[in-house]
């Protein structure tokens, strides 16, 4: 059994999960899948349809150039096949949201097969998830319950959007395992600039599928191929929070193992979660392939790609984090750890970047991933709402770097950046917080600390520890500005000889 194994123990032994997740990634583009309506957030409800996402009649779909590279690229950097030829299908079921009363999705032939996607977990220990496909489609529109209570409102504003839906394989073993992979796939989608990833925009929501088996059934799957093995699937639909789907896996997993040992069976079931209460609940029954009547649409020719223009787009790809992660390590000398934590985020290894360029690159990523995002955090900041510029804390750096300002002054001098804003290096000469390197200074100090402490002294040759009050006494004396090297060799030369 693997130390990463999550199991729970019912009244007749142990059970294990299994997943496999369904994302759906909002395409990074201006217009929709099929028309030439806008994609920006927070509009007016129904100010962003055209006549085809209104379903009028007569309107006919257009297919989007642009959201077809994003998809070719991120099933390129997904490390999937990409298929030269896809169709579209019409996946058909009524809702008050979509207007044609089916949704153009791809079915058989998907733009990209399989893949696979290498993931971390909150140990640093990694795993691997394969992807079955990845498939375009357009997202439905937005039903509104809380308007009035007697009536439904109906918003078409992202009606048309274009969506990426990534379908992974039931190879996720845990609620840590299921966050981790979200968390890596919409790094990797950040860092092709394909989806923006924002979960609270709905730019990101995963369908959790989950099920529970005894041990030793997932190994019995994964030598056959016989999904029986891992019991009955439930849904859980538009989960929307990395902390959401920890929760609700938590829960269902629980629900179905209790409902199997009080007798009952499982349902396959389509299921929502409910963040207030932390429990999901039944939604309807879990459709198949053929509830939907999937057939080609008419209106729609397929997709024929040319080899040349997937391989000039592979070329173009940027740096992926796993890239990125191994320069850091590689090239700058980065523990392993550390890294990871820089390259998560686009946004937090673009800053870092910044700062460690031509720096000491170990204390850049301490300050970085210690001093400023521990403030960050403390603000409930972003990183690119930091009033502390890359090129600010890179100043900062360089003047530790060259003996300028000690550690300890350098928290000081940040303190004085983040509320004030300013030069480091000319707060530093304003205000007088230069280091003393001067030895001489220095051991002035030392030498009346010395004499008007004799017993201490003497203690130091005995307890060679205890030295480190007499550094506090030289810093005290010197208003924390004395260079801690020079105090700790010079105190170490005239007291332990």
């Amino acid at each position: 059994m693997s130390e990463h194994t999550y199991r729970i123990t019912g009244s007749t032994g142990e059970w294990e999960v299994v997943m496999g997740l369904e994302v759906h990634a909002q395409v990074v583009s201006n217009s929709k899948l099929f028309s030439g309506a806008s994609t920006a957030f927070g509009a007016d409800p129904n100010t962003q349809v055209s006549l085809v996402d209104a379903a009028m009649p007569g309107m006919l779909p257009v297919i989007n150039h642009a959201v077809v590279e994003q998809a070719v690229k991120t099933g390129l950097g997904l490390n999937a096949e990409i298929h030269l030829f896809s169709r579209f299908d019409r996946k058909n079921y009524f809702y008050p949201d979509l207007p044609q009363g089916y949704q153009i999705s791809q079915f058989q032939f998907p733009i990209v097969g399989e893949g696979e996607l290498e993931c971390e977990r909150d140990d640093g220990s990694r795993f691997t998830v394969g992807i079955e496909r990845l498939h375009l489609e357009q997202d439905a529109g937005k039903s509104i319950h809380d308007l009035d209570p007697n009536s439904t409102y109906v918003d078409l504003n992202r009606s048309g959007v274009a969506l990426m839906e990534i379908v992974s394989k039931p190879h996720i073993r845990s609620p840590e395992e299921a966050s981790a992979y979200v968390s890596k796939l919409r790094s990797i989608l950040r860092y092709l600039g394909t989806c923006g990833g924002d979960m609270e925009k709905g730019q990101l929501r995963a369908d959790v599928n989950v099920s529970v088996c005894r041990p030793g059934g997932y190994e019995k799957f994964r030598e056959t191929g016989d999904f029986s093995h891992l019991g009955t699937r439930c849904e859980i639909k538009n989960v929307n929070s990395l902390r959401f789907i920890r929760q609700a896996i938590d829960f269902e997993a629980q629900r179905q193992v209790d409902l199997i040992e009080d007798g009952g069976t499982v349902q396959q079931q389509t299921r929502l979660f409910d963040s207030v209460t932390g429990e999901t609940r039944s939604m309807r029954s879990k459709e198949e392939a053929h509830d939907y009547r999937y057939f080609p649409d008419p209106d729609l020719l397929p997709l024929e790609l040319e080899q040349a223009w997937v391989d000039e787009i592979k070329r173009n790809l940027p740096e992926l984090p796993d890239e990125k992660r191994h320069r850091l390590v590689t090239d700058l000398g980065l523990s392993d750890y550390d890294a990871s934590v820089l390259v998560a985020d686009k946004d937090r290894a673009d800053y870092f970047e910044a700062v460690a360029e031509g720096r000491d690159a170990k204390l850049a990523s301490s300050w970085v991933n210690n001093e400023l995002f521990g403030r960050l955090n403390k603000e409930g900041l972003s990183i690119t709402e930091s009033p502390v510029s890359a090129t600010q804390l890179g100043q900062l750096i360089a003047l530790i770097s060259d003996d300028t300002i000690s550690g300890k002054i350098a928290k000081d001098v940040f303190e004085i950046v983040w509320d004030e804003g300013g030069d480091p290096a000319e707060i530093v000469e304003a205000r007088g917080m230069k280091q003393v390197t001067d030895t001489g200074a220095i051991e002035a100090v030392i030498d009346q600390l010395i004499t008007d402490n004799p017993e201490q002294a003497a203690q130091v040759k005995e307890k060679p520890k205890t030295m480190g009050w007499f550094v506090g006494q030289v810093m005290k004396a010197m208003q924390g500005k004395a260079n801690p090297q020079a105090v700790n060799e010079i105190l170490a030369k005239k007291l332990l000889g």
